[in-house]
């Protein structure tokens, strides 16, 4: 809440802030009034202080948690306990604090934020969660999965499994790090087996990147157990599709061109509800030596960006290439043949640009040189119309085109949600914290538990007509928030008032989709 003195009188506004080209910008206000104005909006006299917090976030995940049944789940994994707080309170804070503010440290947000007053059993502190996280062993990591995967499979009606793999799942900032270039400590990559309904995390295998142990891709998918293989074209070469069956990847354009020329009428439109602008031709091609499915799509909003980062592309390799030859023209530059087409090299490449752009070069001594650079129209109308806005996707099995593309997406959903999730770098909770192997386990359970609870969410928000990645659904719950008015005391503790901010239309329509029902 920030106040603005107007002619000697102070007027409150409600202000909501969230990063803008990563800087901290007050994006919306309300209006509240003046001191007066909300004493006498709530009953009890004028308060002594008042303080805005986000609530909607923490409710809805909070509820996702109770729905499940999380903390209880944990604690008969985890057998009897002597501490005040169990080991299920622990992770179930924990995986909260993770989905709703990664970037903010625990105890600043237990002791700021809502959640304080919607965990039950009350909790009196979170200055021990990570020595408690200790008492994670990976036995006990494992049965924590299979349980909570129980649960998530009890919501859902489809019990089919993906599995997919995130090589860019965390960067562990190495311990006293003071410079970013020696915060990657460890860097871990995770293979996930997920549900195909929504893409949550029902189990994981952690590994890491940076010591040449980590499993090749058809290892990690082996020990993910019984589920439907999802990889990208970089991944494509790595397995043999002609002997493999379950799976759902995508292949190189170049890798079958007569597909690229078929006509735009050639492709029909794959579930517009869900998926606007997006058509497919849905045919069969020679792959690993043998026939397989393969689906051609094309998106309508991939072109126009890809269309654009194009045209920006070329635009900047011929103000270079233009340099160069005002260069060459003026005598300052005295560079021979060699030297230049170096140049010209480091310009032009890139297979794209190769393909539309041009430099001819006349004369032979320094000085003498000259540059012409061209673009051929026709090579741009080609890439523009063959190439941009399509992925080429190969299955052998048999869903209908919109499963088949959901699937294939699961990877970038989980991707997506992890950058949320980690940030650029994961830090502890103290300045010298080592990331043991056992950290790094424990802290990878939370993630991947916060992405189960969060995608679940996701699922059901998508299900409810709202089609929201993860940071959009956190995002647009965090602006519900609630006005927390602190009463001086009248002999007895200090009263605490709190009242909801006005929501629109979606954050209503989310509200009433994660309200917990207690």
């Amino acid at each position: 809440m920030i106040g603005k003195k107007i002619g000697g009188r102070t007027y409150y506004y409600l202000a909501e802030s969230a990063r803008v080209d990563g800087k901290p910008r007050v994006v919306t206000q309300r209006y509240l009034g003046t001191a007066d104005e909300i004493a006498r909006a709530v009953p009890g006299g004028e308060p002594a202080s008042a303080r805005y917090r986000a609530y909607g976030d923490v409710a809805a995940v909070w509820a996702t948690l109770r729905r499940l049944d999380f903390v209880r789940r944990v604690d008969d994994v985890a057998g009897p306990q002597r501490a005040k707080t169990t080991l299920g309170q622990t992770l179930a804070i924990a995986v909260l604090h993770r989905a709703t503010a990664p970037e903010t440290p625990i105890t600043q947000w237990w002791a700021t934020g809502a959640a304080a007053d919607l965990v039950h059993p009350r909790v009196s502190t979170v200055d021990t969660v990570w020595r408690a996280l200790e008492r994670l062993t990976p036995e006990r990591i494992a049965r924590i999965e299979e349980t909570v995967a129980a649960a998530v499979l009890e919501v859902l009606d489809d019990h089919a499994a993906l599995a997919v793999d995130v090589p860019q799942f965390a960067a562990f900032a190495a311990a006293d790090c003071t410079l970013p270039s020696a915060c990657q400590g460890v860097l871990a990559g995770v293979g996930l087996r997920v549900t195909r309904d929504g893409a949550i995390p029902l189990g994981s295998r952690l590994y890491r990147r940076d010591d040449g142990t980590a499993p090749t891709f058809a290892a990690l998918t082996a020990e993910l157990g019984p589920a439907t293989l999802i990889f990208h074209t970089g991944q494509a070469a790595q397995l043999d599709l002609g002997s493999r069956s379950g799976f759902v990847g995508s292949l190189p354009l170049t890798d079958h061109p007569e597909l690229l020329t078929q006509p735009a009428s050639a492709r029909k439109r794959v579930d517009p509800e869900r998926f606007a602008g997006l058509t497919a031709l849905d045919t069969h091609a020679v792959v690993d030596g043998v026939r397989r499915r393969v689906i051609l799509t094309h998106s309508a909003t991939l072109h126009a960006a890809q269309s654009r980062a194009f045209a920006d592309e070329l635009a900047t390799a011929t103000r270079e290439l233009d340099g160069l030859a005002g260069a060459l023209a003026a005598g300052t530059h005295r560079g021979d043949r060699a030297q230049v087409h170096a140049e010209i090299g480091r310009v032009t490449r890139g297979r794209r640009i190769e393909r539309v752009l041009t430099a001819v070069l006349t004369g032979s001594r320094a000085g003498e040189i000259r540059l012409e650079r061209r673009i051929d129209t026709a090579a741009v109308a080609r890439l523009d119309d063959e190439f941009f806005g399509k992925q080429l996707l190969v299955t052998d099995q048999d869903w209908p085109v919109a499963e088949v593309v959901t699937a294939y997406r699961a990877r970038t959903h989980l991707e997506s949600t992890f950058r949320w999730l980690t940030g650029p770098a994961v830090t502890g909770p103290t300045p010298r914290w080592e990331w043991t192997r056992q950290r790094i386990a424990a802290h990878g359970l939370v993630s991947v538990l916060a992405a189960t609870a969060t995608h679940l969410m996701r699922r059901e928000a998508d299900r409810a007509g709202m089609n929201l990645s993860v940071r959009e659904l956190l995002d647009q719950l965090a602006g519900i928030g609630e006005l927390v008015l602190r009463y001086p005391s009248t002999g007895g503790r200090p009263r605490t008032a709190r009242l909801p901010t006005e929501r629109d239309p979606a954050q209503q329509a989310l509200f009433n989709l994660f309200q917990d029902s207690r």
